[in-house]
């Protein structure tokens, strides 16, 4: 996996311009009544074709970079989720999200500041991830796995396994 790193202080007027365009649009999404055909349609605006079927993606939402994220079909993001996606976010099918949950795949160069690496996050189909969980970047998580409330994942899931804790450690396997 390639880590994507963006220099802030090359930002263009255009990456500016983008930024408050996406960040309004994000704003009219969280004020638009929910489960109405003009949510439906600022949810599409936002992720355009890079969203699947049957999902939905409860209000308030953060998203910072929507364009690095794809979510699959019949996925359910709770409300208060955070996407910091500058490293991109790939959710599969059959993706349960709870609320309060932090998919962060960027952080800041310890040296300087203004530097972000990105580092892919991958969920696999049918995971479920708990309230308050936070996937760090550059982790996927396998198929079926079940992420526990709170947990705070810096390594890989396994496929069919349960993790819970800070930082996360598997507690379980599923049969």
């Amino acid at each position: 996996m390639t880590d994507r790193i963006i220099d802030m202080k090359q930002n263009t007027e255009a990456d500016r311009q983008k930024f408050v365009a996406d960040q309004q649009l994000i704003f009219k999404y969280n004020h638009t009544m929910p489960m109405t055909e003009d949510a439906d349609a600022l949810l599409k605006q936002i992720f355009q074709d890079r969203i699947g079927t049957d999902s939905s993606v409860a209000v308030p939402v953060q998203i910072v970079r929507p364009e690095n994220i794809v979510i699959g079909n019949h996925v359910t993001i709770n409300f208060n989720a955070l996407f910091m996606a500058a490293g991109g976010i790939e959710i599969g099918d059959n993706v349960q999200i709870a609320g309060n949950v932090q998919l962060v795949s960027n952080n800041h160069d310890l040296k300087d500041r203004s530097i972000l690496i990105g580092k892919k996050i991958t969920i696999k189909a049918g995971v479920w991830i708990g309230a308050g969980a936070s996937i760090l970047p550059g982790v996927t998580v396998g198929e079926n796995a079940v992420v526990g409330t709170a947990a705070v994942v810096t390594k890989d899931v396994a496929p069919n396994t349960v993790v819970a804790g800070n930082p996360a450690r598997v507690i379980k396997t599923i049969q």
